[in-house]
């Protein structure tokens, strides 16, 4: 009998997580997938947003804003990879500049500090390369960048380093309310006994809430395509740039990844398919084309890869996170953008509802908050080599210089981690300029040799990323 089960291992769950692991609590998460973060928490834009884009008196403007305040601190206990840059949303035409300052007009009442509205002259100042036909744009120092999916994976180690219980490959089919809680029953047909369920399922958490008999909720996919470019191209931009938001989202941006990629997109496109994270073309030319009037000399020759990820759209204006009206089950719905910022702070939020929902709180006296990096920052004299015998010094991966010996530390933290894609997502091996074309190989080798098993058995790449060929052919009809 766990006294909290949570469903669903992003990056939502994962901060509920790792906030009960402080205190003297059993507590278990269940994850279809075969690693954490696998949804739309890999599968966005990275930004941790600066709270000026939401309704004041939404849960989104709240946690938002309270949310992004929290990142320097979590950062420096789990060293997973955040860094402010500020934001600039543009305005090319006088419309948009009413839009500038409507949205400088929500932030203030969010308690965003720093805003200005500020004339495309300065703009240019700030950022050299973007386009002579930006009006205005409104400046928001607070907004920043972060690794999302090292994010989790850090929140996860720590988790578990605290004593949280968590369980891959194991997708909940049926739940069914007890005397004592809830009794949940997985794929592989095994229970899992719990006092008080969350939530916590993303695109499927409409699903989940119905196997308790709550209908209220669906969730609507909407799919966001990116192109990611190398790094070469990262000195066009310095903050995160946006457009002025419509209906569907915040519109196609232009930033820096946390590790220094050029990134554009995401697009919004309303899909039936909840698991559908394919990329196309068409939309990828519009995402291109589009990013090109707020910053125009980006050279696609230097593309690397497209992905995309479906975010949980709710039937609802503002997202649901409450304890629902079956006792002790607590719902987390239709939480979209901007989620990744907010996390840290719904988890706050859950706490509180948990403890008025009878779950009682008590201190733990030896957690501990911290959190080793996996990736080790190299020096400019790093001597590493892909003949070295030393781990410290072999390098598995030339483009992301990543050593031996962070693969094999990355594989003994206490989660399974059984694939290339997995190592990739905690290393960054085969995120450089070839792709895995050289490391993917060497990388299931150490795989194979640290957890004993035939080399057949390790997974190359996750089913929805495209090959080189592709990868190609598509670089190549977006050239300048």
């Amino acid at each position: 009998m766990y006294d909290v089960c949570i469903i669903g291992a992003g990056v939502v769950g994962m901060n509920i997580a790792r906030q009960l692991s402080r205190y003297n609590l059993q507590v278990c998460v269940l994850e279809k997938n075969d690693d954490v973060s696998c949804g739309c928490s890999k599968a966005n834009s990275g930004i941790v947003h600066g709270g000026y884009s939401d309704e004041p008196g939404t849960l989104k403007a709240e946690l938002c804003v309270s949310g992004n305040r929290m990142y320097e601190q979590l950062d420096k206990e789990l060293n997973f990879g955040y860094r402010k840059t500020g934001s600039l949303v543009l305005a090319f035409s006088e419309e948009e500049i009413h839009t500038l300052h409507t949205l400088a007009e929500y932030g203030r009442r969010n308690g965003v500090e720093g805003l200005e509205v500020i004339a495309g002259d300065r703009i240019r100042t700030m950022e050299p390369y973007v386009s002579t036909e930006v009006k205005a744009g409104l400046y928001c120092p607070n907004a920043g960048v972060t690794s999302p999916y090292e994010f989790v994976v850090a929140l996860a180690e720590n988790a578990v380093a605290n004593g949280v219980v968590l369980k891959l490959a194991t997708e909940v089919t049926a739940i069914q309310s007890t005397a004592t809680g809830f009794s949940l029953t997985t794929g592989q047909g095994d229970t899992v006994m719990a006092r008080y369920v969350i939530n916590a399922a993303g695109i499927h958490s409409d699903r989940i809430a119905q196997m308790v008999g709550i209908n209220d909720y669906h969730i609507s996919p909407r799919r966001g395509q990116y192109v990611v470019l190398d790094k070469e191209q990262n000195y066009l931009v310095k903050s995160v740039i946006f457009q002025v938001p419509t209906k569907l989202g915040k519109g196609i941006l232009v930033t820096t990844t946390y590790h220094g990629n050029l990134m554009i997109g995401p697009n919004a496109e309303e899909i039936e398919d909840k698991e559908d994270v394919g990329t196309d073309d068409k939309t990828l030319e519009y995402i291109v084309r589009t990013a090109r009037k707020s910053v125009p000399d980006f050279n696609m020759k230097k593309a690397l890869k497209s992905f995309a990820g479906n975010r949980p759209v709710s039937s609802r204006k503002d997202w649901i996170i409450e304890e629902s009206a079956v006792k002790r089950f607590i719902n987390l719905v239709g939480i979209d953008s901007p989620g990744l910022t907010s996390s840290p702070a719904i988890a706050l939020k859950v706490l509180a509802i948990l403890q008025s929902a009878g779950l009682a709180l008590t201190p733990k006296t030896d957690f501990n908050p911290y959190r080793k990096p996996i990736i080790r920052p190299k020096s400019a004299d790093f001597d590493g080599d892909i003949n070295a015998a030393e781990p410290d010094r072999h390098l598995i991966c030339r483009c992301e210089k990543v050593t031996e010996a962070e693969i094999i530390d990355c594989l003994q933290r206490g989660i399974p981690v059984n694939s290339v894609a997995a190592v990739g997502r905690r290393t960054r091996a085969g995120y450089g300029t070839c792709q895995g074309a050289f490391c993917g190989s060497r990388v299931r080798q150490v795989i194979a040799r640290e957890l004993n098993i035939p080399l057949e058995a390790v997974p190359e790449r996750g089913e929805t990323s495209s090959t080189l060929v592709e990868r190609a052919k598509r670089i190549d009809m977006l050239q300048m």
